[in-house]
């Protein structure tokens, strides 16, 4: 069994932790981990990518386009335009709040529209999951902890190869003591919104 996660979106939205918590939870079961991480503007809101293969015989942290099992975009434009990393069989499943690149803060662009962005993903692959997963996490306390809403999704997908009880263990051990409790709740909401 091999099975690869790509998981993308922007700086500070926790891409990082979450292929963390993902990658622990995949060792602590046995499996073998490989990741790499692409995040050069990441701490400017620039773009994150973070490549985690799990299974018995996993060498190299990289993928061929086109060959991940599951997509967890954060961000629904990064989504998008990550899509030839995933194939017809993908599962993607992508947060729909958008992170406002600056030109388009600064009113010299325009952000897609998010139908319009759900209809570009949708066309090419029949397995999206749609979630409003910062939204959730507000509802949870905290807009911050959307990350461990979107690892709570991931738990619900059927066919996810990770238990939901080892990925909440492993993100219990991942965040600061005094989050833990906020983290718990927004996975659980994650967990229950798909």
């Amino acid at each position: 069994m091999k099975y690869t996660v790509q998981i993308v979106g922007v700086g500070g939205q926790g891409v990082l932790l979450a292929s963390m918590v993902l990658g622990n939870a995949a060792m602590n079961i046995g499996y073998k981990v490989a990741m790499s991480e692409v995040h050069g503007m990441a701490q400017r809101g620039g773009s994150v990518l973070s490549t985690l293969r799990f299974g018995d015989d996993v060498i190299s942290p990289l993928e061929a386009a086109g060959s991940a099992d599951l997509i967890m975009g954060f961000e629904p434009a990064e989504t998008c335009r990550n899509l030839p990393l995933a194939n017809r069989d993908s599962v993607i499943l992508m947060n729909l709040d958008p992170v406002l690149p600056s030109m388009v803060a600064a009113g010299f662009e325009e952000y897609p529209d998010i139908e319009d962005l759900k209809k570009a993903v949708s066309d090419v692959n029949p397995n999206l999951f749609v979630i409003d997963a910062t939204k959730i996490a507000i509802e949870a306390g905290k807009a911050v902890a959307a990350n461990a809403v979107m690892i709570g999704a991931v738990a619900a997908i059927k066919g996810f190869p990770i238990p939901k009880d080892k990925l909440l263990e492993a993100l219990i051990e991942q965040v600061p003591e005094k989050f833990r409790d906020l983290n718990v709740k927004a996975f659980e909401m994650g967990y229950n919104s798909l």
